[in-house]
């Protein structure tokens, strides 16, 4: 196993943390680009990227701008940027996509993106589909509708108030604050995230989770749902282009499978010929770290298997 990691520099000269998974000696059937979530960081996926190796599929991810290791360096966590901040990290992943391209020539490689980072997967897909061979969304969520324009008018107001990088309590609040209802006797405010007791405690322990965002980052995610649920955009995407969507049917960023199953019957609406999709019963929001992630290991390998046999 070879792990290793740098610092690219982006186009407007910011420096995003990559990290590599390869097994050594070894030409890789394939190359999966990580996108990973809200408030946690690529070295999460370490198990699931040995687990690929393993299989002679190679693993790159980065750290979102504001998160792990990019926002350290930065010094801004939970903030992306001063325009535009939700496309210019979907443009930061197109740009670590075509390093990838350059390291790994006429190897396939497949993108995949869990909660926040499926919602950057899908308008990756609506942007620069061509770049990759197929998409794993995981862990996303619906059209959250007046929702979405309610939180951002909060987030503007908040932006104004107290600058756009300072943490929102309150829109924190809002966006998360009700995912543990279903739970029964929840032991942390994290236990919608698996039904794993460990795995919770790792996030909570680790200091690169569950930190607040700032009212800019919300007011970037906000626009950025809107984006992705767009008719218009979603035409853009090419219809032949191999999806698979995942998700906990116990999953509140879902909506319990049906904000799930809207996206999926939108695709299909507009001609998305080749979706795959599966919900695991009783599974909660973090597929890699549940308690039949080995399972979950297994469907994402064989379907990548299957595109690439096509």
């Amino acid at each position: 196993m070879n792990e290793t990691s740098t610092f690219l520099k982006m186009d407007d000269e910011v420096e995003v943390y990559v990290r590599r998974w390869e097994k050594a000696d070894t030409t890789p059937s394939a190359i999966l680009q990580i996108a990973h979530g809200m408030a946690e960081h690529v070295e999460r996926y370490d198990e699931f990227a040995r687990f690929l190796n393993e299989r002679g599929i190679f693993v790159v991810g980065s750290d979102h701008r504001g998160h792990g290791q990019t926002g350290k360096k930065t010094g801004l966590m939970g903030y992306f940027a001063k325009s535009h901040g939700f496309d210019r990290v979907v443009d930061d992943l197109h740009e670590v996509n075509e390093w990838i391209q350059k390291e790994y020539r006429d190897i396939p490689v497949f993108l995949m993106g869990h909660s926040m980072g499926s919602f950057l997967a899908r308008r990756y897909i609506q942007k620069y589909a061509t770049s990759i061979n197929g998409v794993i969304i995981m862990g996303t969520g619906g059209n959250p509708g007046l929702a979405a324009k309610v939180g951002k008018l909060i987030a503007r107001w908040e932006m104004k108030r107290h600058g756009p990088t300072k943490p929102s309590e309150r829109l924190d609040k809002m966006a998360f604050g009700t995912y543990n209802k279903n739970i029964p006797d929840p032991k942390t405010p994290f236990d919608w995230l698996s039904r794993d007791e460990k795995e919770v405690d790792k996030y909570i322990e680790d200091p690169l989770c569950g930190f607040v965002c700032s009212s800019g980052f919300f007011y970037d995610l906000f626009t950025g749902l809107e984006l992705i649920h767009h008719n218009t955009l979603i035409q853009s995407i090419p219809k032949e282009l191999p999806v698979l969507i995942i998700s906990g049917d116990q999953d509140p960023v879902g909506d319990y499978s049906q904000g799930v199953q809207n996206v999926i019957d939108q695709y299909k609406k507009f001609g998305l010929e080749n979706l795959t999709s599966k919900f695991y019963e009783g599974a909660r929001h973090e597929l890699l770290n549940e308690t039949n992630k080995e399972e979950v290991y297994e469907d994402i390998y064989e379907w990548l298997r299957s595109v690439m046999d096509k």
